[in-house]
């Protein structure tokens, strides 16, 4: 069995990360670090986990660590990541960090993003982004891997076959996503308060959201030219689900069918990803797996892409799991089907 950790076990994904670590017949939990003073047994945090899972929370230090610990999954909120890893990457340890904090390669991308200075740049170079079915190749030999964004998950797998192929324009791109409740974090807000949320619905952050920053970065790597697309996020009223629609503009008349053949193409041979093309994409099909449905529609010159993930499992805690198999030369629907 291969030991594993998680820095900062009390968040939501850390709850769906040890979930799926349970269920996973080669890894065991050996390590679950928080910054809760005198911390608890991780059962009396999450009670769905009693009997189940109730190691003692630790503290942040690679000394409260068990030394034969394989791979640690960083759960921590932005900008705290990159304070307490360091400590820890002094040792041999190989790492998945769910935060933004080792998404971008350079600390100026990040500063730009998320408004404060990069504490460890040194570290950077080691970082690859963690989107399995563009860089698995370099995950599997990677010290960090940065895990995507959920928003960004939603959107580059359905856009990147057409950027990668020429088949639409890299300009124009307009990418709305509707997320539920639980990617806002565990931490209450006034605008995540039930009153305050349900039976309503709307747009925030547009055209400044921090995961503008991860889209532009990737989908221009994936065209090898700059796209900067609009990104418009939504919060709805449910726990969980993301469904993005993309629209992108062909450069020349396509049919429906030769879009779905691309999709299943680029795709080909990569278990988590699901071309629909006989209902709607629908996040209640994707709900507690590992999966992202796509489908696409042709409008007269338009591209309509749309794609289903669940937050917590693709768009994070699952996610997490498929980069740590790619690590550990694992098959890489372990412990996720």
């Amino acid at each position: 069995m291969i030991n594993v950790g998680i820095l900062g076990a009390t968040a939501y994904t850390s709850l769906e990360l040890i979930k799926i670590l349970l269920r996973h017949p080669q890894v065991q939990l050996s390590y679950l670090g928080s910054r809760r003073a005198d911390p608890p047994p991780i059962s009396t945090i999450f009670p769905s986990l009693r009997g189940a899972c109730d190691l003692k929370l630790s503290p942040l230090d690679p000394t409260a660590m068990p030394g034969d610990t394989e791979i640690l999954f960083a759960c921590l909120p932005h900008t705290v990541t990159m304070d307490v890893l360091p400590r820890f990457l002094r040792t041999e340890i190989r790492v998945v960090d769910l935060s933004a904090d080792y998404r971008f390669s350079s600390g100026d991308e990040y500063s730009r993003w998320y408004g404060i200075e990069h504490k460890d740049p040194d570290n950077l170079p080691y970082a690859v982004y963690g989107l399995p079915e563009l860089y698995g190749d370099l995950v599997r030999k990677a010290r960090i891997v940065g895990n995507p964004g959920c928003y960004p998950t939603g959107a580059i797998i359905p856009l990147a076959p057409f950027l990668k192929e020429g088949i639409c324009e890299s300009d124009g791109i307009i990418i709305d996503s509707k997320s539920g409740v639980s990617g806002a974090g565990r931490k209450p807000t006034e605008t995540t308060h039930f009153p305050e949320c349900n039976e309503s619905v709307h747009a925030y952050s547009i055209g400044t959201h921090r995961h503008t920053g991860e889209l532009i970065s990737i989908l221009s790597d994936v065209a090898a030219t700059s796209v900067e697309p609009v990104f418009v996020p939504h919060l709805i009223p449910m726990d969980r689900g993301i469904l993005t629609t993309a629209y992108a503009t062909l450069k020349k008349k396509t049919r429906e069918e030769r879009l779905l053949e691309v999709l299943r193409r680029f795709y080909d041979g990569k278990p988590f990803v699901r071309v629909r093309a006989d209902a709607p994409i629908r996040t209640k099909d994707v709900l507690g797996t590992n999966y992202c449905d796509v489908g696409c529609k042709v409008v007269g010159r338009k591209a309509v892409l749309v794609s289903a993930i669940d937050n917590l499992v693709k768009g994070a805690s699952g996610q997490a799991v498929q980069n740590m198999n790619l690590m550990l030369g694992l098959p890489e629907t372990e412990g996720l089907l």
